[in-house]
């Protein structure tokens, strides 16, 4: 299984570098490992993360795609889908199949047919538009709901780290 994850993965990582998409870069994080990629997320305009520059490190299993990567902001972030240590929380990167705690459908976890591309999209749609039902940072995810004022101002902190690790 690994031999066709090697051969997605090139393909998805040569079609990211020859037809780039607004909003995000991404490469290996090192030449010799097509399973480890650097992210780079631009925040979206029109957001409190807008002006923002992102890091991430995106994993995928051997199994790829029948299982989703994980993706992990290097780069400090707040947000309620986001876990403190950085893990991205999103239905796309649930494994595939019924949700044991039942809150999402089959259809909103992992699908083969997502792709790098997808993934990121999914992630840039969650940075504007964050999802504090079940959210990874419960204390983010209070401060957006109770007090926006000292979200905005947490938000803002990280774009300005961000920008500042040019």
């Amino acid at each position: 299984m690994s031999e066709q994850a090697v051969l997605l993965l090139r393909k998805q990582l040569k079609e990211v570098t020859r037809c780039p998409v607004e909003g995000f870069s991404a490469g290996l994080a090192d030449d010799s490992n097509v399973f480890e990629w650097n992210v780079s997320i631009m925040g979206p305009p029109d957001t409190q993360y807008e002006g923002g520059f992102f890091n991430a490190l995106m994993t995928f299993p051997q199994d790829y795609p029948n299982n989703p990567p994980t993706v992990r902001f290097t780069s400090d972030i707040w947000h309620p889908n986001v876990y403190p240590d950085g893990r991205v929380c999103i239905s796309i990167l649930h494994a595939p199949g019924n949700d044991p705690n039942g809150y999402e459908k089959a259809c909103e976890r992992w699908s083969p047919i997502h792709t790098v591309e997808t993934i990121m999209l999914s992630i840039i749609s969650m940075l504007s538009s964050p999802n504090d039902e079940s959210p990874a940072n419960i204390d983010a995810a209070k401060e957006w709901r109770e007090d926006k004022e000292e979200y905005r101002r947490k938000v803002a902190r990280c774009v300005r780290k961000s920008q500042e690790n040019l």
